[in-house]
């Protein structure tokens, strides 16, 4: 079969590599989309410290049932599935206490340790990552599930309440989810900040949002005391700092993007303390990949819109250099020229 192997930080091969088999406890998956993350620009990058090289990268897919392994019950040739990459030892100290995204032996589908990953044809993998599909949810839409389900999973930490306001830096694809999962749970406003002025346009003209600015300056009359929940999608540690800005008194400041490792980020103690100003952060998908299927079956994202660009297995260089242009939002990669 074809698939996308990272050889070494740099090293990017599409190429063909033996068949998967199911194993005991696996189904054997056609893979028919992946969307291409920011972390997977990371491992290429030899920036992601759980990668171990070789690997088959891809971590946002979904497909269909092609074999089951012994012991696999529930599950049928022919079934559409979508797959939580994540997992989890269930036996560490975190996990034991519910909390297995910050389990300490973590592991994921196409970006750690794993025989396989969500860009090649077909891929094996443990059938507790399995979710059924609804019967009208396309492709496309099965591999935004789990970046959908980290926003989800951003929610769950923030626990927001109907009719509060948000202000959300980046208008990239994670910022535009954000910001559509905000207006789809009841935000009385939803700001966008972002320097690109043709995101900004985007967001406006596709998604239909009104408040936009190339900085919180620019929407701040919108919220003259400031935004209940301010997210930070741009992984930007600078932005992450200044974010805080625009929290309202007893607000929250949602640090969504990933910031690079040993950045610090600096923040007045006295107006945390005295505002009573939470600051969270939210790390991968825990127990939110079930309701992203439920909230993009219900029409809170924009999916058709999402998905800009899609490549073939044989374009994956160029399906990376549009990631890279910023030219488009989700990116996906799925089957043969």
């Amino acid at each position: 079969m074809l698939a996308v192997v990272v050889n070494k930080p740099g090293d990017v091969e599409v190429k063909e590599v033996p068949n998967p088999t199911a194993g005991p406890g696996q189904v054997l998956l056609k893979v028919n989309a992946c969307g291409i993350c920011g972390t997977d620009i990371h491992v290429i990058a030899g920036e992601f410290p759980p990668v171990k090289y070789p690997i088959i990268i891809g971590h946002e897919f979904g497909g269909e049932v092609v074999d089951v392994g012994e012991g696999v019950v529930g599950v049928e040739v022919g079934d559409r599935v979508g797959v939580d990459p994540t997992l989890n030892c269930g036996e560490c100290y975190f996990c034991q206490r519910g909390m297995g995204n910050l389990c300490e032996r973590w592991n994921a589908i196409g970006v750690a340790d794993y025989p396989g990953g969500g860009f090649s044809e077909y891929i094996a993998v443990p059938a507790r990552t399995l979710y059924p599909l609804p019967d009208d949810m396309s492709w496309a839409e099965a591999a935004l599930i789990e970046p959908v389900s980290c926003v989800v999973r951003g929610f769950h930490r923030l626990s927001p309440q109907v009719g509060e306001s948000y202000l959300i830096y980046g208008a990239g694809p994670m910022g535009l989810l954000n910001a559509q999962v905000a207006r789809f749970n009841g935000a009385s406003q939803v700001a966008i900040v972002d320097i690109n002025r043709s995101r900004l346009d985007r967001a406006h003209d596709v998604f239909g949002f009104d408040l936009l600015g190339a900085s919180f300056d620019e929407v701040r009359f919108h919220a003259p005391r400031g935004f209940d929940n301010v997210i930070e999608a741009t992984g930007v540690t600078k932005i992450a700092e200044m974010a805080i800005d625009a929290v309202k008194r007893r607000g929250k400041l949602l640090l969504f993007g990933v910031c690079p490792p040993g950045e610090k980020a600096c923040y007045d103690a006295y107006r945390i303390y005295n505002e009573e100003i939470t600051i969270l952060g939210s790390m991968a998908v825990l127990n939110s990949y079930g309701p992203a299927i439920d909230i993009l079956a219900a029409g809170a994202v924009n999916a058709e819109a999402m998905v800009t660009h899609m490549y073939p297995l044989e374009k994956f260089d160029e399906a990376v250099q549009t990631v890279r242009a910023g030219s488009g939002l989700k990116v996906q990669v799925g089957g043969r020229e």
